[in-house]
């Protein structure tokens, strides 16, 4: 069987560095332009099967895709992304100047923070991963639209690495990625996929 990871587009948010999470954020108009590029790109794909997170950007990316395959989308909760409690809104900039230590601590290994008033790396990896377990169970060609975290820890997951590697498996917006599994094993078939979109760049 084969999972397709996607990670939704462009919000204002994403083009403004600032940080989201659970925050609710639409796609940007650049956002909606790259996902009609990425679900062409799928058109000919073999998929039974949709699973979203319930966060607009996803949910929107998931449907500009699905629309090519009539396939209802699964909403799954535990697909959203990492909560970054107090961090939400803050820009990148503001996070920096103001909690420099704990982004040292992240630079150095991601997997030993916690959100304040937030998430860790595993707690967001573990509640995804019942959801891919899930997946994989039914043995169906599934798509599944999530987030840059969140896509991340499940390939850490697959590739069996430690979270601490977690930024190696970083993966663009309106990419994709695909694993193939057998005997529950998966092989990355291919990764962060963001040819589709090199006209509009």
């Amino acid at each position: 069987m084969k999972l397709i990871f996607v990670r939704h587009g462009e919000t204002l948010w994403n083009r403004e560095n600032r940080i989201q999470g659970h925050t609710d954020v639409e796609l940007s108009d650049y956002g909606r332009m790259q996902v009609q590029k990425l679900a062409r790109s799928l058109e000919a794909e073999q998929i039974d099967a949709m699973y979203s997170s319930p966060l607009k950007r996803a949910y929107e990316t998931a449907c500009s895709i699905a629309g090519f395959h009539n396939l209802d989308i699964r909403v799954e909760p535990d697909l959203r992304e990492l909560n970054h409690g107090d961090f939400e809104s803050l820009t990148v900039r503001e996070l920096k100047e103001k909690h420099s230590e704990f982004i040292r601590q992240w630079m150095e290994d991601p997997s030993s923070v916690v959100m304040p008033n937030g998430e860790s790396l595993s707690q967001v990896q573990e509640r995804a991963w019942n959801v891919i377990q899930m997946i994989i169970e039914k043995s169906q060609d599934s798509l599944v639209v999530s987030h840059g975290m969140a896509i991340m820890t499940i390939l850490c997951k697959i590739k069996d690495v430690s979270l601490s590697e977690a930024r190696q498996m970083f993966v663009d917006m309106s990419s994709k990625t695909v694993v193939e599994f057998e005997n529950g094993l998966g092989i990355i078939k291919l990764f962060n996929d963001t040819s589709h979109l090199k006209d509009i760049w």
